[in-house]
């Protein structure tokens, strides 16, 4: 896994930023933060309150960081996509605040083409709990990673003709079925042996994936197993101010 760290878009980005810009580092940075915008956004409403100024605050930040690729603000020391992305906009909300509220909305470059209807709705859902903003953000972070992996696993069975399977198969991954593997084989028209198999090698699939999804934020393999622990605690609300 080590070797192949050089390979993942967050050590790429850093890599670059050490170094000289890159147009696959430009392409990295651009996919993490497409992916991962939605937790940043989380994290701004919740200080705002606004919606439509933290829609602005969003937007503008991820032009600045696009634009100007300020890899100068990640830590070397804890090269992680999701601290950086943290303390790059709280530095951003302290220092460009009055710039960035002055803006007319949709008046930027909208570098990245973020849905922020869809935005207000999952985030209508929330829970109205005390949460600070930094563990909304921990906490989106962790479900965006695991809809990603989700995704992506729905699309490896789909490309091979097999997208209901996984959709009988999936609600083991958070735990048992709903309806055990009777049920499940029965659904399946197939054994239970065989579901408990595919069942199985879902999990180990899944497990594999989460790894792949984490290492590709990270800078070093050693952060993988560590971010891991932080993703769980983070889901099971064991969570500390820590990032």
């Amino acid at each position: 896994m080590a070797d192949q760290f050089h390979t993942t878009r967050w050590s790429i980005v850093l890599a670059a930023g050490r170094n000289s810009q890159t147009n696959a580092s430009s392409r990295a940075l651009e996919t993490l933060c497409q992916t991962y915008w939605y937790p940043l956004y989380a994290f701004i409403r919740r200080r705002v309150g606004n919606e439509h100024e933290a829609q602005d605050l969003t937007q503008t930040f991820f032009e600045r960081i696009l634009e100007k690729q300020t890899l100068a603000d990640a830590d070397p020391d804890r090269g992680r996509f999701r601290a950086f992305l943290l303390t790059a906009c709280n530095r951003f909300l302290a220092n460009e605040w009055h710039k960035a509220n002055a803006r007319k909305r949709g008046g930027g470059l909208q570098l990245l083409s973020l849905d922020f209807e869809a935005a207000a709705t999952r985030y209508s859902i929330e829970p109205a709990d005390n949460l600070t903003a930094e563990i909304l953000f921990e906490q989106q972070w962790a479900i965006t990673l695991i809809d990603s992996v989700l995704a992506q696993l729905r699309q490896e069975f789909a490309d091979r003709g097999a997208e209901g399977q996984f959709e009988h198969l999936k609600a083991f991954l958070t735990g048992t079925g709903p309806s055990g593997y009777a049920a499940t084989a029965k659904s399946m028209e197939t054994s239970e042996g065989a579901a408990k198999v595919a069942v199985y090698r879902l999990r180990v699939r899944y497990r594999e994936m989460i790894r792949s999804e984490i290492a590709q934020t990270v800078d070093s393999p050693d952060d993988v197993e560590d971010e891991i622990r932080r993703l769980f605690e983070v889901m099971s609300g064991k969570h500390d101010k820590s990032l």
